[in-house]
């Protein structure tokens, strides 16, 4: 399965593990599934923490760099492609990082793994 990690996911599979949804926690841990981090959630993670919202215990760009190393994550770039479905997406939620992940898993056919949800009503498989 090909799996798109929300931001706070992300957060919690590094920080806080038992956060996570005992069906989050299987399908993460399971090596035949594609786990991808999209840049919307890189950018998300450094806005928080520039804001004093999020504390990690390295600079951002050093501690994203070595979760994705560390844990096999696939880099999901932002695409124009990504960009023009959001923008097509009814305003269900208002949040542009949330939207634009649920753009980029309808354009790629991914499941997101979030907590969220606010994500389902948009169409996108979500899993938690």
């Amino acid at each position: 399965m090909r799996l798109l990690l929300d931001t706070c996911t992300f957060i919690w599979l590094t920080q806080e593990p038992a956060r996570l949804s005992i069906e989050a926690a299987r399908v993460l841990d399971d090596p035949a599934n594609d786990l991808m981090l999209s840049y919307v959630s890189v950018w998300e993670i450094y806005s928080k923490a520039t804001a004093g919202k999020l504390r990690l215990p390295n600079a951002p760009r050093i501690w994203v760099e070595e979760q994705l190393s560390a844990r096999g994550l696939v880099e999901l770039p932002i695409e124009l492609a990504a960009l023009g479905r959001m923008s097509e997406l009814p305003l269900h939620h208002r949040d542009p990082f949330d939207r634009l992940l649920v753009a980029q898993a309808l354009v790629h056919r991914l499941t997101i793994v979030s907590p969220d949800p606010s994500l389902g009503p948009y169409g996108a498989k979500v899993l938690w």
